[in-house]
């Protein structure tokens, strides 16, 4: 039986002709290249991993139901091909939520530029860390009066189809200006505010609602579009309860609450990426996220 195997793999590496020429080596290196781009921008630190590592064990069984059938053991063969259509069939319902969030990257206006120069990590000045203090007081008020607001972040391939959506602010940040908009006499405070540098766009923007049948009966209609944007972008939503006046943010489809605003400040500094020491923005982050994640 090994040496039937060894017989197969040989002819099969045999019928190949392996001429390795500059111009392959070209391809080679841009297919390297596009697939390493891919990678960095919308699988490394998501749950998307492991839907990579699902295709990498699919494609490897398909290999083996190939071999399989070769050497003359079809009924095996056939049975491992049978079990990679199914599974594949299953990881379309299992891995749904990530493939929403690539189908939304690619929807997104500018995606090729956005993917090709967007940087990750955001210039630091005066006005950019205002922005987080003119946050957190507004945060302050509003958990203090249970008032409820939903604040999406703007983090590049994110928001910017939604924020067209709503009305159009286009004005700094300010405290003051936050409070008003979610004022519950206001025409906007149902809607999202969309947030991008120290700008806010838009507000009353309606944002996609989760699908997921699992999520608690607990979380409102602003939880609910929170999370809903999140599994479509890689936006971060910033979420203050009416009932409770609990504060969450929402990244990857994952909650996380917050028991007291130093905490939330950190946080929102290294999502926003307003802190001078990259190498501490890229491992806060990816801490992060792991603490999303539940890892």
């Amino acid at each position: 039986m090994t040496d039937t195997i060894i017989a197969v793999i040989q002819s099969i590496l045999g019928s190949l002709k392996w001429s390795l020429t500059w111009v392959n080596v070209i391809e080679i290196l841009i297919i390297a290249g596009t697939l390493f781009l891919f990678y960095r921008k919308f699988i490394k630190n998501t749950q998307s991993e492991k839907l990579v590592k699902g295709l990498f064990i699919l494609i490897f069984m398909w290999i083996m139901s190939e071999v399989l059938t070769l050497i003359n053991l079809t009924i095996l063969g056939l049975f491992v091909k049978g079990l990679v259509m199914v599974i594949s069939l299953s990881l379309i319902v299992i891995f749904q939520p990530e493939l929403r969030r690539f189908l939304g990257y690619l929807g997104q206006p500018g995606f090729i530029g956005k993917t090709l120069f967007s940087k990750n990590v955001t210039t630091v000045n005066d006005a950019e860390i205002d922005v987080i203090k003119e946050i957190i007081e507004s945060v302050k008020y509003l958990t203090k009066t249970k008032t409820g607001a939903l604040i999406v972040f703007n983090r590049g391939l994110t928001s910017g189809a939604y924020s067209d959506v709503g009305t159009k602010i286009d004005a700094l940040i300010s405290t003051e200006l936050i409070l008003t908009i979610f004022h519950p006499n206001t025409p906007l405070h149902d809607g999202a505010m969309v947030i991008e540098g120290n700008k806010i766009l838009s507000a009353g923007v309606l944002l996609p609602l989760t699908e997921d049948p699992k999520l608690s009966w607990k979380y409102g209609t602003r939880h609910r579009a929170a999370i809903g944007m999140s599994e479509v972008s890689d936006a971060a939503c910033l979420v203050v309860s009416e009932e409770t006046g609990d504060v969450s943010i929402c990244m990857d489809g994952m909650l996380k609450k917050y028991e007291d605003l130093k905490t939330l400040k950190e946080d929102l500094e290294s999502i926003l990426g307003l802190k001078k020491n990259i190498e501490e923005i890229d491992a806060k982050h990816k801490n992060l996220l792991d603490v999303f994640r539940g890892k």
